[in-house]
Protein backbone atom coordinates (compact mmCIF):
# COMPACT_ATOMS: atom_id res chain seq x y z
CA UNK A 1 0.00 0.00 0.00
CA UNK A 2 1.33 3.07 -1.33
CA UNK A 3 1.01 6.31 1.22
CA UNK A 4 2.04 9.94 -0.37
CA UNK A 5 3.47 12.17 2.35
CA UNK A 6 0.89 14.86 2.95
CA UNK A 7 -0.14 17.45 5.33
CA UNK A 8 -2.49 14.40 6.83
CA UNK A 9 0.44 12.14 8.02
CA UNK A 10 2.93 15.17 8.23
CA UNK A 11 0.75 17.09 10.87
CA UNK A 12 -2.49 15.10 11.74
CA UNK A 13 -5.04 17.12 9.00
CA UNK A 14 -6.49 14.51 8.04
CA UNK A 15 -9.93 12.33 8.81
CA UNK A 16 -10.82 8.84 9.07
CA UNK A 17 -14.26 7.02 10.34
CA UNK A 18 -14.68 3.60 11.58
CA UNK A 19 -17.49 1.46 10.83
CA UNK A 20 -19.55 -1.25 11.95
CA UNK A 21 -19.86 -4.42 8.93
CA UNK A 22 -22.86 -6.79 9.60
CA UNK A 23 -23.46 -9.49 7.07
CA UNK A 24 -20.95 -6.91 4.84
CA UNK A 25 -23.22 -4.09 4.94
CA UNK A 26 -22.01 -0.52 6.48
CA UNK A 27 -24.24 0.44 9.51
CA UNK A 28 -25.42 3.91 9.81
CA UNK A 29 -23.08 4.20 6.44
CA UNK A 30 -25.16 7.49 5.72
CA UNK A 31 -24.28 8.94 9.16
CA UNK A 32 -20.68 8.35 8.98
CA UNK A 33 -20.58 9.95 5.21
CA UNK A 34 -22.36 13.19 6.99
CA UNK A 35 -20.17 13.47 9.49
CA UNK A 36 -16.87 12.77 7.49
CA UNK A 37 -18.01 15.21 4.99
CA UNK A 38 -19.17 17.47 7.27
CA UNK A 39 -15.22 17.50 8.91
CA UNK A 40 -13.58 18.29 5.64
CA UNK A 41 -16.06 21.59 5.59
CA UNK A 42 -15.28 22.94 9.01
CA UNK A 43 -11.59 21.86 9.02
CA UNK A 44 -11.47 23.65 5.70
CA UNK A 45 -9.12 20.74 4.25
CA UNK A 46 -8.70 19.90 0.78
CA UNK A 47 -10.01 16.89 0.13
CA UNK A 48 -12.76 15.96 -2.16
CA UNK A 49 -15.89 14.55 -0.76
CA UNK A 50 -16.32 11.44 0.55
CA UNK A 51 -19.02 9.26 -1.69
CA UNK A 52 -21.22 6.26 -0.80
CA UNK A 53 -20.50 4.47 -4.28
CA UNK A 54 -16.62 4.55 -3.28
CA UNK A 55 -17.40 2.53 -0.12
CA UNK A 56 -19.60 -0.13 -1.85
CA UNK A 57 -17.26 -0.43 -4.72
CA UNK A 58 -14.88 -1.04 -2.30
CA UNK A 59 -17.14 -3.78 -0.34
CA UNK A 60 -18.10 -5.29 -3.26
CA UNK A 61 -14.37 -6.30 -4.12
CA UNK A 62 -13.21 -7.44 -1.52
CA UNK A 63 -16.44 -9.73 0.02
CA UNK A 64 -16.05 -12.01 2.95
CA UNK A 65 -18.75 -14.28 4.45
CA UNK A 66 -17.98 -13.00 8.02
CA UNK A 67 -20.89 -11.53 10.22
CA UNK A 68 -19.38 -8.55 11.42
CA UNK A 69 -16.52 -7.37 10.23
CA UNK A 70 -14.66 -3.65 11.01
CA UNK A 71 -14.51 -1.22 7.66
CA UNK A 72 -11.59 1.74 8.29
CA UNK A 73 -11.74 4.84 5.91
CA UNK A 74 -8.86 7.45 5.85
CA UNK A 75 -8.75 10.51 3.55
CA UNK A 76 -5.98 12.63 3.44
CA UNK A 77 -5.17 15.36 0.55
CA UNK A 78 -3.18 13.15 -1.19
CA UNK A 79 -4.79 9.55 0.11
CA UNK A 80 -7.94 7.76 0.31
CA UNK A 81 -7.71 4.30 2.53
CA UNK A 82 -10.15 1.36 3.01
CA UNK A 83 -8.85 -1.02 5.20
CA UNK A 84 -10.92 -3.89 6.32
CA UNK A 85 -10.23 -5.73 9.86
CA UNK A 86 -11.75 -8.22 12.56
CA UNK A 87 -14.49 -7.43 14.50
CA UNK A 88 -13.27 -8.72 18.64
CA UNK A 89 -15.88 -7.51 20.94
CA UNK A 90 -17.77 -10.76 22.25
CA UNK A 91 -20.95 -11.71 24.40
CA UNK A 92 -18.54 -11.82 27.47
CA UNK A 93 -17.68 -8.27 27.10
CA UNK A 94 -21.57 -7.09 27.38
CA UNK A 95 -21.79 -9.76 30.08
CA UNK A 96 -19.10 -9.00 31.87
CA UNK A 97 -19.48 -5.09 31.49
CA UNK A 98 -16.29 -2.17 30.75
CA UNK A 99 -14.38 -1.66 33.54
CA UNK A 100 -13.77 2.55 33.61
CA UNK A 101 -10.77 4.69 35.05
CA UNK A 102 -10.42 8.69 34.96
CA UNK A 103 -7.45 9.60 32.48
CA UNK A 104 -5.07 12.08 33.85
CA UNK A 105 -5.37 13.92 30.44
CA UNK A 106 -7.78 16.60 30.28
CA UNK A 107 -9.88 17.25 27.02
CA UNK A 108 -9.38 20.81 25.01
CA UNK A 109 -13.06 21.69 24.83
CA UNK A 110 -11.27 25.06 22.93
CA UNK A 111 -9.99 23.18 20.24
CA UNK A 112 -11.48 22.45 17.20
CA UNK A 113 -9.77 18.95 16.60
CA UNK A 114 -11.93 17.57 19.67
CA UNK A 115 -15.30 17.43 17.58
CA UNK A 116 -13.42 15.75 14.83
CA UNK A 117 -12.41 12.58 14.00
CA UNK A 118 -9.31 13.45 12.83
CA UNK A 119 -5.62 11.69 13.01
CA UNK A 120 -4.83 13.68 15.71
CA UNK A 121 -5.36 10.90 17.80
CA UNK A 122 -2.55 10.14 20.19
CA UNK A 123 -4.02 10.92 23.34
CA UNK A 124 -6.81 8.71 23.08
CA UNK A 125 -4.74 5.25 21.87
CA UNK A 126 -1.69 6.17 24.56
CA UNK A 127 -4.66 7.26 27.43
CA UNK A 128 -6.27 3.21 26.08
CA UNK A 129 -3.34 2.13 26.07
CA UNK A 130 -2.32 3.28 29.98
CA UNK A 131 -5.89 2.01 30.85
CA UNK A 132 -5.07 -1.60 29.83
CA UNK A 133 -2.25 -2.03 31.50
CA UNK A 134 -3.65 -0.98 34.41
CA UNK A 135 -6.67 -3.46 34.03
CA UNK A 136 -9.18 -1.48 32.39
CA UNK A 137 -11.06 -1.46 29.24
CA UNK A 138 -11.18 2.47 28.72
CA UNK A 139 -10.38 5.59 30.23
CA UNK A 140 -12.82 8.50 30.77
CA UNK A 141 -11.68 12.56 30.09
CA UNK A 142 -12.20 15.45 32.20
CA UNK A 143 -12.32 18.75 30.28
CA UNK A 144 -10.35 21.91 31.27
CA UNK A 145 -13.73 22.58 33.58
CA UNK A 146 -13.13 18.89 35.23
CA UNK A 147 -16.52 18.06 33.30
CA UNK A 148 -16.93 14.44 31.75
CA UNK A 149 -16.13 14.78 27.79
CA UNK A 150 -15.88 10.80 26.87
CA UNK A 151 -14.05 7.68 26.45
CA UNK A 152 -11.08 7.33 24.87
CA UNK A 153 -12.81 5.39 21.94
CA UNK A 154 -16.68 5.95 22.88
CA UNK A 155 -19.25 8.00 24.31
CA UNK A 156 -20.52 8.03 27.80
CA UNK A 157 -24.30 7.66 28.87
CA UNK A 158 -25.25 7.66 32.56
CA UNK A 159 -28.57 6.54 34.12
CA UNK A 160 -30.20 8.30 37.26
CA UNK A 161 -33.45 6.92 38.44
CA UNK A 162 -35.36 6.74 34.97
CA UNK A 163 -33.56 9.38 33.04
CA UNK A 164 -30.98 9.02 30.91
CA UNK A 165 -27.92 11.51 30.54
CA UNK A 166 -24.56 12.67 28.60
CA UNK A 167 -22.16 15.66 28.55
CA UNK A 168 -23.31 18.54 25.91
CA UNK A 169 -20.96 18.48 22.92
CA UNK A 170 -19.61 21.87 24.14
CA UNK A 171 -17.69 19.93 26.99
CA UNK A 172 -15.40 18.63 24.33
CA UNK A 173 -16.27 15.75 22.67
CA UNK A 174 -16.58 13.87 19.46
CA UNK A 175 -20.52 13.61 18.38
CA UNK A 176 -20.53 9.96 17.97
CA UNK A 177 -22.95 8.57 15.33
CA UNK A 178 -24.59 5.89 17.88
CA UNK A 179 -24.89 8.65 20.42
CA UNK A 180 -26.94 10.23 17.59
CA UNK A 181 -28.80 7.25 17.49
CA UNK A 182 -29.63 7.31 21.10
CA UNK A 183 -30.45 11.01 21.54
CA UNK A 184 -32.95 10.48 18.55
CA UNK A 185 -34.41 7.64 19.79
CA UNK A 186 -34.65 8.70 23.69
CA UNK A 187 -35.22 11.36 26.08
CA UNK A 188 -31.61 12.22 26.93
CA UNK A 189 -30.55 14.97 29.19
CA UNK A 190 -27.86 16.92 27.47
CA UNK A 191 -26.10 18.46 30.47
CA UNK A 192 -22.49 19.39 32.04
CA UNK A 193 -21.76 16.51 34.39
CA UNK A 194 -19.05 15.88 37.01
CA UNK A 195 -17.28 13.46 38.56
CA UNK A 196 -19.68 13.21 41.38
CA UNK A 197 -22.47 12.87 39.71
CA UNK A 198 -20.99 9.99 37.20
CA UNK A 199 -20.23 8.07 40.83
CA UNK A 200 -23.68 8.66 42.05
CA UNK A 201 -24.83 7.09 39.21
CA UNK A 202 -27.46 3.67 38.91
CA UNK A 203 -25.93 2.57 35.44
CA UNK A 204 -23.54 3.81 32.84
CA UNK A 205 -22.94 2.54 29.00
CA UNK A 206 -20.67 3.51 27.26
CA UNK A 207 -21.09 3.87 23.09
CA UNK A 208 -19.13 3.64 19.82
CA UNK A 209 -19.84 2.48 16.07
CA UNK A 210 -18.22 -0.88 16.85
CA UNK A 211 -19.68 -2.41 20.08
CA UNK A 212 -22.86 -0.19 19.78
CA UNK A 213 -23.71 0.01 23.62
CA UNK A 214 -21.79 -0.85 26.13
CA UNK A 215 -22.54 -1.89 29.73
CA UNK A 216 -20.38 -0.60 32.17
CA UNK A 217 -19.40 -2.76 35.51
CA UNK A 218 -17.19 -0.42 37.13
CA UNK A 219 -15.78 3.40 37.15
CA UNK A 220 -12.49 2.22 39.26
CA UNK A 221 -13.98 1.00 42.96
CA UNK A 222 -16.93 2.04 42.31
CA UNK A 223 -18.97 -0.75 41.28
CA UNK A 224 -22.72 -0.45 39.25
CA UNK A 225 -24.93 -3.23 40.34
CA UNK A 226 -27.50 -2.12 37.74
CA UNK A 227 -26.98 -2.52 33.92
CA UNK A 228 -31.25 -2.88 33.03
CA UNK A 229 -31.37 0.30 30.74
CA UNK A 230 -28.07 -0.39 29.20
CA UNK A 231 -28.94 -3.52 27.69
CA UNK A 232 -32.52 -3.18 26.98
CA UNK A 233 -30.71 0.23 24.91
CA UNK A 234 -28.19 -2.67 23.39
CA UNK A 235 -31.33 -4.89 22.35
CA UNK A 236 -33.41 -2.51 20.64
CA UNK A 237 -30.16 -1.30 18.60
CA UNK A 238 -29.05 -4.29 17.59
CA UNK A 239 -33.23 -5.15 15.99
CA UNK A 240 -32.77 -2.16 14.71
CA UNK A 241 -29.57 -2.31 12.07
CA UNK A 242 -30.04 -6.10 11.95
CA UNK A 243 -33.33 -5.16 10.56
CA UNK A 244 -31.54 -1.88 8.21
CA UNK A 245 -28.17 -1.29 8.03
CA UNK A 246 -28.75 1.84 6.41
CA UNK A 247 -31.30 3.02 9.71
CA UNK A 248 -31.90 6.93 9.37
CA UNK A 249 -32.07 8.64 12.76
Amino acid sequence: MLIELDDGYSFGLGLFETILLYKGKPVFLDGHLARINKSIVDLGLNIDKLEKDEVFQYLNNNKNTFEYEVLKIVLSEKNRLFLKREYTYTEKDYQKGFSLNISKVRRNESSIFTFHKTLNYGDNILEKRKSKKLGYDEPIFLNSKNQITEGATSNIFVVVGDKIYTPKLSCGLLNGIVRQYIISNYDVIESEIDLEFLNNADEIFLINSLFGIMPVNNLEKKVFKSQKISKEILNKYRRDYEKNSCYRF
